[in-house]
């Protein structure tokens, strides 16, 4: 059985994002709700909110079909995160002799899915 869950818009780097999703791709919710915290990204937290999220939809998905899961049992199967629009978030910079430079803020979109079938060849 899987979830999933979303976190779209997030204003983090589509790269650094991916930089937290590769430590805990593969490993159980609990260790990954272990391993999150300790690390040196502010995207941390919403990386860890997504894994307790697609946590909580499988058991309550579970709940629903008449099935009981251990949460030391619930792993990790994907996630990735990829690049959002980056038109909507055009900022400007003051920049030499009056001119102006625009930039543009950066966002992704996160997505993770969770199993209680641990996926071969992945974690430990």
């Amino acid at each position: 059985m899987e979830a999933t869950a979303h976190s779209r818009f997030q204003r983090y780097g589509t790269r650094k994002v991916g930089q937290v999703l590769k430590e805990i791709r593969g490993k159980t919710v609990l260790e990954a709700e272990r391993i999150i915290p300790m690390m040196p990204r502010i995207c941390s937290v919403m990386v860890g909110k997504a894994v307790r999220s697609a946590a909580a939809n499988l058991v309550n998905q579970a709940a629903k079909n008449g099935h009981q899961i251990n949460p030391e049992k619930v792993f990790i199967k994907e996630c990735w995160s990829t690049m959002g629009p980056m038109g909507n978030m055009k900022r400007m910079l003051p920049a030499p002799q009056g001119r102006s430079y625009t930039f543009k803020r950066k966002v992704c979109h996160l997505t993770v899915i969770v199993s209680d079938e641990r996926v071969a060849g992945k974690g430990k």
